[in-house]
């Protein structure tokens, strides 16, 4: 039996430099992701569903991600939204 995507229960370390946990972790509670974080400790957030799956990467990728990879991958945003408005 395959699990359903709304009984995903995964805790997941995320691998982020120190400077930025505590920004990336304050985004987390935010979004009602649970989430820790403690002194000299690595994040970690509970994942349950695909939702939080893609907000917790796109929150680490704003981190994470070069500012020219972020300006690129929005550009592609923009083209795409912009050639399903013509269609």
């Amino acid at each position: 039996m395959h699990p359903s995507s709304s009984n995903l229960e995964v805790d997941r370390v995320i691998e982020i430099n120190r400077a930025d946990r505590w920004q990336v972790y304050r985004r987390l509670q935010e979004l009602s992701i649970k989430s820790r974080c403690g002194t000299n400790q690595p994040l970690t957030a509970q994942i349950d569903d695909v939702a939080a799956a893609i907000q917790l990467w796109s929150v680490v990728r704003q981190f994470t991600a070069s500012r020219r990879d972020l300006a690129s991958w929005l550009e592609s945003c923009w083209q795409l939204r912009a050639w399903r408005d013509e269609g």
